[in-house]
């Protein structure tokens, strides 16, 4: 029983955690010019913007599928430290508070990315 309690949670959790990369990938799909000129108006340029969507959208379908979660994970638990410190690291003026809780997604996704990287999919997964 326990372990049917934990996969099932395991599957819940990869579904919850997964959705906002599918959603974020999709997004910069079809809103492509807007996040091209959003990264560069943060100093990075456009031609990466297809590796985040890769990272996004492939890792978010990752986990979801539990399809090389762990790996998926790493991956995108490091994404999300990058994306905090360069784009939301402004904790004063005006909209710092809404920067701040950004912020601080970024680092709780980051722990739950982690946690799936260090116990693995559950027995729902396509491979682990």
């Amino acid at each position: 029983m326990a372990s049917t309690s934990h996969d099932l949670t395991s599957l819940v959790a990869r579904i919850l955690l997964s959705t906002i990369f599918i959603l974020a990938g999709i997004e910069k799909i079809t809103g492509y010019e807007g996040s091209a000129q959003y990264m560069e108006a943060y100093g990075l340029p456009a031609v990466l913007l297809p590796g985040a969507i890769v990272v996004e959208l492939g890792g978010g379908l990752a986990i979801l599928l539990g399809l090389f979660s762990r790996y998926a994970a790493l991956v995108l638990a490091v994404f999300c430290l990058v994306t905090a410190a360069i784009f939301h690291s402004t904790f004063t003026g005006e909209g710092s508070q809404t920067q701040i809780i950004m912020f601080m997604k970024n680092i709780a996704i980051t722990g739950g990315l982690l946690l799936l990287f260090a116990n693995g999919p559950g027995r729902f997964a396509l491979k682990d």
